[in-house]
């Protein structure tokens, strides 16, 4: 049976962080339930989720700010690669960024994961010299 690609669950963010760590993807900052949990709140179609009868197999962060779309934290499980699941769960980012209005979109991907990057290419996505990212962690907020 083929996944099904839905928004992620509040209760599965655990879930989300167990498929990025067995998918090898570099850690972040806000790799951890606190941040996480904050991006649902904001934007509860932002997380998607490929699901293979009840196991969380993929994810993808579809970004939207009004004016371009953007993606991220694509990640499948490497028990389940080459089965179509990343591509799946790019359409549908591409159709929700779409349906928002999105005429460009951006796939962050980390320099040193050709694989990846290989990936984005066959989708249909150019690698855009003019660009680098740049990037500043902020500590988290207290709240006592």
């Amino acid at each position: 049976m083929s996944p099904v690609i839905r928004d992620a669950r509040p209760e599965e963010l655990d879930a989300v962080l167990r498929v990025w760590w067995e998918a090898g993807a570099d850690e972040s900052p806000t790799d951890d339930p606190v941040g996480l949990a904050r991006l649902p709140v904001r934007d509860p179609h932002a997380l998607l989720v490929a699901d293979a009868d009840g196991r969380l197999v993929g994810t993808l962060v579809v970004g939207w700010d009004g004016w371009r779309g953007s993606m991220y934290r694509l990640a499948v499980v490497p028990s389940m690669r080459r089965r179509g699941i990343a591509t799946a769960l790019v359409a549908e980012g591409e159709r929700r960024l779409r349906e928002l209005g999105a005429r460009r979109i951006s796939a962050l991907v980390i320099s040193s994961e050709e694989a990846a990057a290989g990936f984005w290419r066959e989708v249909g996505y150019e690698h855009d010299a003019r660009m680098h990212r740049y990037a500043r962690s902020l500590p988290p907020l207290s709240y006592t």
